[in-house]
């Protein structure tokens, strides 16, 4: 006969259930870390693994170079702050598209929502990869994009879109946008509305009532599109590699030609880390500003 099982201490439960989302994080976000942190400070060799181990008969063998490298040649550079353009621009026009289609879902009935929310996450039941190659055949010069604006007269020869900046930040605005949509979508329909009928109420006109009272309080939904949109599109290797073309200069082809072309491993992990700490660092910064804000805040209010 079995033995009976036997069960953890009811004080030990919660425990474990805690610790589950932390070793999650370890074991998908802190161990790659981990390894390319050492891959970044290790040199490049000819062999399999590309590059040499950090310790070896007793002596540690760092490389610093590979980050003095990243400062040192200037096309590294460029294509990080070619990156952090195309990503603040195109954030920004996924923010100004998106916020009216949030808005509109938010204050739409109940019973349309759900297929309005539908329609937003549709195009991810489709592969990534596809909707590139999609985009691809629309804006050539023989694509449907220039064969409708010669057909009405618009133009008279075709276009040169595709394999550009402006393709480029398409790509990023049509692929990213349901991310800046879903977070805004969440703050604004949790949103009192008795508010706007109060500041309608103390002669507020419409406009004046969504600056000063629906802006503000969706300001939490803004902030995590954003985030949304621009930490991805930073380092996006496919957009710009199909729709931007071999000239196309972003810290994501850079990454892959170090990685897959040169086998530069520690010169790539150097550039993933530099990205890392360019991106986290302020959002890690912005994050403990606001738990002190809101400290301050609930202090005041005790007062």
């Amino acid at each position: 006969m079995n033995a009976p099982r036997r069960k953890l201490p009811r004080s030990l439960r919660i425990p474990v259930a805690a610790l589950a989302p932390y070793f999650w994080l370890l074991l998908f976000f802190a161990a790659p870390l981990a390894i390319v942190l050492k891959i970044s400070l290790a040199s490049p060799v000819m062999g399999q693994p590309p590059y040499t181990p950090l310790h070896e008969a007793g002596e540690w063998l760092v490389n610093w170079d590979n980050y003095l490298l990243l400062f040192d040649d200037g096309l590294y550079i460029a294509a990080l702050l070619n990156s952090l353009k195309i990503a603040a621009v195109s954030t920004l026009v996924t923010l100004l598209i998106g916020y009216p289609m949030a808005y509109a879902i938010a204050r739409a009935r109940e019973s349309r929502r759900g297929l309005l929310m539908m329609l937003v996450i549709l195009p991810f039941w489709t592969s990534f990869l596809i909707r590139v190659y999609a985009w691809m055949s629309i804006l050539s010069t023989t694509g449907l994009l220039n064969s409708f604006l010669l057909w009405l007269g618009v133009i008279d020869r075709p276009l040169e879109i595709l394999y550009t900046t402006f393709a480029i930040h398409l790509g990023i605005v049509y692929s990213y946008l349901p991310f800046m949509v879903l977070p805004l979508v969440a703050t604004l329909s949790r949103m009192d509305l008795t508010l706007l009928e109060a500041a309608a109420d103390l002669g507020a006109k419409p406009w004046q009532g969504f600056l000063r009272v629906t802006l503000p309080l969706s300001l939490p939904g803004i902030l995590a599109g954003c985030l949304l949109v621009f930490i991805p599109a930073t380092g996006e290797f496919v957009i710009p590699d199909l729709l931007g073309g071999p000239e196309a200069l972003m810290i994501g082809k850079i990454m892959w030609t170090e990685f897959f072309s040169n086998r530069d491993w520690p010169v790539a992990s150097a550039l993933t880390v530099t990205l890392l700490i360019l991106l986290v660092g302020p959002m890690i910064a912005l994050q403990s500003l606001r738990k002190r804000e809101a400290a301050a805040d609930a202090k005041a209010e005790a007062a």
